[in-house]
């Protein structure tokens, strides 16, 4: 008769074993974050943008009964129509018109040209006139410096973004459809990849669904309501600097879309200056339709539009917002304006987390 060989019974937990088993698994994840960190901008665009067009996947697969593989291919195909094509078109417009207005921006031109107008505008002599009768000395010039400095600061910022989209434009495409590629398998596969990872996490659920909750209404906010506002601003202000006669309508609207995710000041850092050069012109009407457009839009953006789309549950305070995306700009570049706010989210949500469920046994192990 023959006899099973006998297993080995199950060896009792060792802290060593588990110990060592800690570091090897924090040297191959360690390896693993340096193999995919190249590919970090890529992996969290399509994060995003997947969660955004999960709706489209789903009226294709749900609502069409189309197969799974097949509604993510359209909706891949419709976020390249919606999203790669408009802004490959920008990007090669903005590249054109940046290099126009090198010159301007790079040297003192801009600041010798506010000069000019303000020597040459009849009302600024009138009024240095009027104060000159009381002994008060007014030197005009002297706040050219902050739009001139302003106007360099912006433009010399875009140029950089858009010299750099130019110069890799062939890495500009292969970075997108990559994205497009990772996101395919997203709209299929999201749901397990996130549960893995729950599975992995020591947390309570609860924890861990707050956490993916908040990311999913902040990223939302981000990309839905302050980035389609942030466009609608940007291009409604290039319109207008079109039938104003403006020059570099695309690179100012190009700075309005990024200065609307700004708080408090937002596309008035455009908007308020150009109306003032517009008076110094003497276009005394012109000025007056600007200052107009700049109350109009921002009122109906920031208190209508914008909290329809995204709730105030979603709010942050509003020096985080604007600490957050000023810091986000200043480490990532363009991408801040969405690293930022979830860098900050993430924060938050942790600490929320703390307060609630570990801050009172911290007190107590301290003392």
């Amino acid at each position: 008769m023959e006899t099973k060989p006998e297993t080995d019974p199950k060896k009792p937990f060792s802290p060593l074993v588990f110990r060592y088993f800690l570091l090897l698994f924090l040297v191959s994840f360690l390896l693993l974050g340096r193999l995919f960190w190249p590919f970090f901008s890529i992996l969290i665009l399509s994060f995003l943008l997947a969660g955004l067009f999960k709706p489209v996947f789903r009226f294709f697969h749900e609502r069409l009964k189309f197969s799974g593989q097949f509604s993510s291919l359209v909706t891949c195909c419709f976020i390249v129509v919606v999203v790669f094509v408009p802004l490959m078109m920008f990007v090669l417009a903005l590249s054109r018109e940046v290099l126009g207005i090198y010159p301007l921006i790079k040297g003192k031109n801009l600041a010798l040209m506010m000069q000019q107008l303000l020597a040459e505008n009849q009302i600024v002599a009138r009024i240095k006139d009027f104060f000159a009768g009381f002994g008060i000395e007014l030197h005009p010039e002297r706040f050219t410096s902050f739009f001139s400095e302003f106007g360099k600061v912006a433009g010399m910022f875009l140029y950089d973004q858009a010299s750099s989209w130019a110069a890799n434009i062939m890495n500009f495409v292969f970075s997108f459809f990559m994205m497009v590629i990772v996101i395919f398998f997203l709209l299929l596969d999201q749901e397990r990849f996130i549960s893995y990872i729950l599975e992995l996490s020591p947390l309570p659920d609860q924890q861990e669904r707050q956490l993916i909750r908040r990311f999913e209404e902040i990223a939302k906010a981000v990309l839905v309501g302050n980035g389609l506002c942030g466009l609608l601003q940007g291009f409604l202000g290039g319109v207008v600097f079109v039938l104003l006669g403006i020059s570099s309508p695309i690179l100012w609207g190009g700075i309005m879309a990024i200065l609307a995710f700004l708080p408090i000041v937002g596309i008035g850092l455009v908007l308020v200056p150009a109306a003032f050069i517009l008076f110094l012109k003497g276009s005394t009407g012109a000025g007056i339709f600007m200052l107009i457009f700049y109350g109009a839009l921002s009122f109906s953006v920031e208190y209508l539009l914008k909290p329809w789309m995204v709730g105030e549950r979603v709010k942050m305070h509003t020096l985080l917002v604007f600490l957050s995306i000023l810091g986000g700009l200043s480490v990532y570049g363009v991408l801040g304006i969405i690293y930022g706010p979830l860098i900050v989210t993430a924060f938050l949500s942790l600490a929320e987390i703390y307060r609630k469920n570990y801050s009172e046994y911290v007190r107590k192990a301290i003392c």
